[in-house]
């Protein structure tokens, strides 16, 4: 996505048309729009010929058609193609590029945050036809998404739950206990913050379901936001639609319990648990 409006404003700077730029490369002009769209792979010959057309100098567009590689190199969830849904699979992606990730949840622990035996709890109830090895698969998936939580450039993470989510028994109590041992841990990560709205707040602006909203390091990408439901999900990249959720998780933030208090909520939840 960035590389392909990259070329766009590559081909508006240097004035050529999409009809020209079609030409270079013997294509219809709507394959070029495609390709400044990202809906189709980056092919070598065409971004390097496309780019000689722009004017752009030979030494840029080499680093240019390395980085256009390195996007067609599948990502890393590739191999979990065959327990990924489709509709899935952009989010993670937007997960791994993500510098600012807020989520709240109304149900369930965020994938990001979950420990491995509750994370099999959800899977069993979610598909309980699959075999074993398929949990399991999806399992690993889920785990292998929190690798970003330890890299040096990983995203700042700010979760909004709803109480309701830490008293929900997902496993047994064992797992409940370790489920919130592990959010404990998240807090000591420093770009981890977590807060919690209790079951007496009232009525809320996000009561109509989860959903998650990505910032990007890039000017090339707009923000965006995630919601999901039975059939697939919804991908909402308009700035005015992307305001209006940013604006009532911003509210939320302030009608939840501040981050400072998160811990004690989760001893007193796991007091709870152990009695």
């Amino acid at each position: 996505m960035v590389l392909g409006k990259r070329l766009r404003q590559l081909r508006e700077q240097a004035g050529v048309s999409f009809e020209d730029a079609a030409r270079a490369i013997e294509v219809t002009p709507l394959t070029v729009r495609r390709i400044e769209k990202a809906e189709v792979g980056l092919r070598i010959p065409y971004v390097k010929e496309l780019l000689r057309t722009y004017g752009v100098p030979a030494a840029e567009i080499d680093g240019f058609l390395a980085l256009a590689r390195e996007a067609n190199q599948p990502g890393w969830w590739y191999k979990y193609r065959d327990v990924l849904p489709e509709w899935f699979s952009a989010y993670v992606s937007l997960e791994s590029e993500a510098s600012v990730i807020r989520l709240y949840e109304p149900h369930y622990v965020p994938g990001l945050l979950q420990t491995h035996d509750y994370a099999t709890a959800l899977m069993r109830v979610g598909f309980p036809n699959e075999s074993k090895e398929d949990i399991e698969r999806r399992v690993t998936l889920r785990l292998k998404r929190q690798d970003l939580l330890a890299k040096p450039e990983s995203p700042a993470i700010w979760a909004i739950l709803e109480e309701s989510v830490l008293r929900r028994p997902v496993g047994g109590r064992e797992v409940m206990r370790a489920q919130i041992d592990r959010l404990d841990e998240a807090l000591d990560l420093p770009k981890v913050r977590i807060q919690i709205i209790g079951l007496d707040t009232g009525a809320h602006p996000g009561a109509y379901g989860p959903f998650h909203y990505f910032r990007f390091g890039f000017s090339e990408l707009p923000d965006v936001v995630y919601t999901e439901s039975l059939a697939g999900a919804v991908y909402v990249d308009q700035p005015a639609d992307v305001v209006s959720y940013l604006e009532v998780m911003d509210r939320m933030s302030v009608q939840a319990e501040p981050v400072a208090k998160t811990r004690a909520i989760l001893g007193e939840l796991r007091k709870e648990l152990d009695e």
